[in-house]
């Protein structure tokens, strides 16, 4: 056992150790959900996968609370896979290696996985802990949630047996969440004919590196640097004075987080290569000036790269670029409704391309479903009118706050015996598996919340301890407090 799994709760951090031991990217749960399942067989617990493979464990009452409602805590299994440039880390076989930094523990180069790994460790918890408290337990395990809530969307109705969902997945302690956003992907696709390059060209390679990324719902209000958005602006200056042709870009990995670099390579006319390279450092100080508050870090770079034989042409590197940097992206509309809540955003999340192919995906979000699949047609224009062909994805709900619910005013009750004040209550800018449940379950009374999670969906994320324990506390009491069933 090391020292991190030694931190109170033993519990959570424990049975987190044994998620970071176990690669878990969206799509490749297999060893995590066997993992759970013999966990659940050591105990006698039983268990099932439903059609959609999340996993269902049932954990029987302790005397004297057999009565009680029965309690849906529930997670996602999958983490995001984002690594520092220049990681040699295998999500599909590496483990993640976890490093203390003061009250914080984060990872060496990745993503941590505390979204949502702290949550599934919790429950866990109720697997390796016989002195817990608590009534009936049904913990839900959902798969791929990261890539498309996929686990949620293809839950089986009428299989669970719970009252009440406990879904630990949101990141700021002290706050209950009680309503979301939903949202919708599209990918855009367009064809080219590459052409030679003749002589009089160089190539160059760009790296425009250093930006913080992080999580596409929550994090967007926060002005962060886009790496596509900021590419494609250089790249039309460049096109524009240059000549420049595209050879390759590749910028981008996950749907829902804000991507953090964009590597491309060009070709030019040898002649304009010394003014490409002082354009290139113009860019990078006029960034800097615009957003080095918030992203310090952020840098651009461009070296001599090997002469290819193929490149895009002129009219489809401007007709391409031209549509990337006119895509919407970021903060498209604020909730009238809840004060400082984003109600419509889009994310440029992806930029392929390559020999002949290019690929763009864009993921929409709105607490309003029309409102969603609007910014997806306005997206959807751009790219059609450079011929792309555009595919959307399966759209998911949003989640309703409930004015009534039961279980909020439970946990506001616990809140306030535990720390003295009412806990906040959001509704987020982010797609919680709550609104697709609870569309499979309309009955559910559902809230959520967990501890304090920094820079989710980038390798800076970091989960901060002291939070971690006071979570775990208001978990025990919240369990104690549930009402006896009718």
């Amino acid at each position: 056992m090391n020292e991190i799994s030694k931190i109170a709760p033993v519990a959570i951090w424990d049975n987190f150790q044994k998620l970071c031991d176990t690669p878990r990217p969206s799509t490749k749960e297999e060893a995590v959900l066997q993992l759970l399942e013999k966990m659940a067989d050591a105990k006698g617990f039983s268990h099932f996968r439903d059609s959609g493979s999340n996993l269902v464990i049932s954990v029987p009452a302790k005397p004297g609370f057999e009565n009680r409602k029965m309690v849906i805590l529930q997670s996602h299994v999958d983490m995001v896979t984002q690594a520092n440039s220049g990681s040699s880390h295998n999500f599909d076989t590496d483990p993640i290696r976890m490093v203390m930094d003061g009250d914080w523990i984060t990872a060496d180069n990745t993503t941590l996985g505390a979204d949502n790994g702290i949550g599934a460790a919790a429950m866990m918890g109720f697997m390796t802990d016989d002195s817990l408290e608590h009534g009936p337990l049904e913990l839900l395990f959902t798969v791929d949630e990261e890539r498309g809530l996929t686990g949620a969307m293809n839950l089986e109705p009428g299989r669970l047996k719970g009252d009440i969902l406990l879904n630990l997945d949101t990141e700021d302690e002290y706050e209950l969440c009680v309503g979301c956003a939903g949202g919708g992907d599209l990918v855009a696709s367009f064809a080219y004919t590459p052409e030679a390059v003749g002589g009089g060209q160089v190539a160059r390679d760009i790296a425009l590196t250093g930006l913080k990324g992080g999580h596409s719902g929550i994090d967007i209000i926060l002005g962060l640097g886009n790496a596509n958005k900021l590419m494609a602006r250089f790249l039309r200056t460049a096109i524009r004075e240059f000549g420049v042709r595209i050879v390759t870009i590749n910028a981008g990995t996950a749907r829902n987080a804000i991507p953090r670099e964009s590597f491309a390579t060009v070709v030019l006319p040898s002649d304009k290569a010394d003014d490409f390279d002082a354009a290139v450092a113009r860019f990078g100080a006029e960034v800097k000036d615009e957003i080095g508050t918030i992203e310090p870090n952020f840098a651009i770079a461009a070296k001599d790269a090997d002469l290819p034989k193929a490149a895009m042409s002129a009219g489809d590197s401007k007709r391409f670029n031209n549509a990337v940097t006119g895509a919407p992206n970021g903060v498209h509309a604020m909730s009238t409704s809840v004060e400082g809540v984003v109600e419509t955003s889009i994310n440029l999340a992806i930029v392929k391309l390559a020999d002949g192919k290019a690929n763009v995906t864009l993921s929409a979000r709105s607490s309003i479903n029309s409102a969603r699949d609007a910014i997806r047609e306005t997206a959807t224009a751009v790219f059609e009118n450079i011929g792309a062909t555009v595919t959307w994805g399966d759209a998911y709900p949003g989640w309703k706050p409930n004015a009534d619910s039961e279980v909020v005013n439970m946990m506001k009750a616990v809140h306030r015996d535990m720390f003295g004040k009412d806990p906040e209550i959001r509704v987020i800018h982010a797609g919680l598996e709550c609104g697709v449940l609870g569309s499979k379950y309309p009955h559910w009374d559902m809230v959520s919340f967990g501890p304090t999670i920094k820079r989710a969906h980038s390798p800076d994320e970091c989960v901060h301890v002291p939070s971690v324990l006071r979570f775990w506390d208001y978990l025990l009491a919240a369990l104690k407090a549930v009402p006896v069933k009718n």
